[in-house]
């Protein structure tokens, strides 16, 4: 009986090191005597203790935050930027043999690379163009990590920080191109007015019925008018015509 007993104790102990038992998400990669093996799982798998050797890692994607980080503009300004990156393991064996923790090479990466692409914009496409400057940085990293057998799925810039004193310089900024965009407009109107005063005086220069019809209405809104005194414009056709019947008669 006591036989069976440390039978029994020797099986739990020894089993384990034989037998091991992954996740759907997991994957073993199997070193034998040092060299890289196989990769295996998920499920059921044995393993030689003490010949082989096993590292566990997750396919499931990972959320990383960036810490924030002091960008310099390419219009000089000093801001305070912190993102959050998607990635996965696409080879388990590369991510384990070509890089020593790709926790920690990817985070590094994603920093300096979060600098690198931001130092090459302005401060108002940051601002404005979030969606490209999200596209460039995961487009670098993806393409770095390639090696270690990472895929970076996404990349998202959460906050640019600035200053207070450059707040209300883009404030003013901002509150002088809403000026500019007045005067323009306004500009534009005077133009489009006066031409349209341009061709409404050539049309009524060149039509004497037009030019009496024009006279006559002025004359209408004079009087409707409030006022004491009203004042109304002759023109000069008529005084021409009076002055050629003076002229007659003193003849």
């Amino acid at each position: 009986m006591m036989n069976y007993f440390y039978l029994l104790i020797l099986l739990v102990v020894i089993v384990p090191l034989f037998i091991k038992i992954l996740r759907e998400y997991e994957r073993a990669v199997v070193f034998t005597l040092g060299r890289f093996t196989s990769v295996k799982g998920p499920g059921l798998i044995f393993i030689f203790p003490f010949v082989q050797q096993i590292e566990r890692l997750e396919l499931r994607t990972i959320v990383m935050d960036v810490p924030t980080q002091d960008v310099i503009s390419r219009d000089n300004v000093s801001v305070k930027v912190n993102a959050v990156i998607y990635f996965r393991v696409i080879d388990p064996e590369r991510a384990i043999i070509q890089v020593e923790d790709y926790h920690v090479a990817t985070s590094q990466l994603s920093q300096t690379t979060l600098r690198a692409v931001l130092g090459k914009h302005e401060l108002d496409e940051m601002l404005s163009q979030r969606e490209k400057l999200n596209h460039d940085i995961r487009a670098d990293l993806d393409k770095q990590t390639d090696a270690w057998g990472i895929k970076v799925g996404n990349v998202e810039i959460k906050h640019v920080d600035i200053d207070e004193s450059m707040i209300r310089a883009i404030a003013k900024q901002a509150e002088a191109e809403r000026e500019r965009r007045a005067k323009v407009i306004h500009a534009e109107g005077e133009l489009q007015a006066s031409h349209k005063l341009l061709a409404a005086s050539e049309v009524l220069s060149n039509n004497q019925n037009a030019m009496q019809l024009r006279y006559l209405q002025t004359l209408t809104e004079i009087a409707g008018e409030r006022s004491n005194t009203i004042v109304f414009p002759i023109p000069i056709d008529f005084m021409k015509a009076f002055m050629d019947m003076a002229k007659s008669k003193s003849s």
